[in-house]
């Protein structure tokens, strides 16, 4: 399989295998953003209002399978149009849930979940673009799920 296989099987994945014990685990992604400059440019503050925003939405992206108090952000990121959620549900792998607005309303587009090695940053930088989210968000993306 290729690696480009690889990486959608594992987005896909996300949403159809929930690893219990790994939904409890708390994320803090903060270092990263603070240690480097890959994420310049990028909105990456974790708010209680934006985690209000963006709690529906991940919870209609998973078909209502979860109650928006049990989701728990690692990161909120965003450029432009597009944003990018690190979340961990009871249902669901740890992932990152892409959106984009449109029409004022953010719509859902795709979920990466897996594990990720550095050497694969090019990949999911080009994966990321190659849903339509700008390169300052495929780039933070790529260094925040290979941290």
């Amino acid at each position: 399989m290729s690696r480009a296989n690889g990486l959608s099987r594992r987005s896909v994945q996300l949403v159809m295998a929930g690893l219990a014990g790994l939904a409890g685990i708390a994320i803090t992604l903060t270092p990263v953003f603070a240690a480097n400059s890959v994420c310049d440019g990028v909105k990456v503050d974790v708010t209680e209002a934006r985690k209000q925003e963006y709690a529906p939405l991940i919870a209609s992206a998973l078909n209502n399978k979860v109650e928006t108090a049990q989701l728990k952000f690692g990161a909120i990121m965003e450029s432009g149009d597009w944003s990018a959620v690190y979340i961990s549900t009871p249902v669901t792998d740890d992932g990152m849930m892409f959106f984009q607005t449109a029409n004022r309303e953010k719509q859902f587009r795709e979920v990466w979940g897996g594990y990720a090695d550095p050497s694969e940053k090019p990949e999911l930088v080009a994966w990321a673009m190659n849903l339509g989210a700008p390169r300052d968000l495929a780039r933070c993306f790529a260094e925040v799920v290979t941290d």
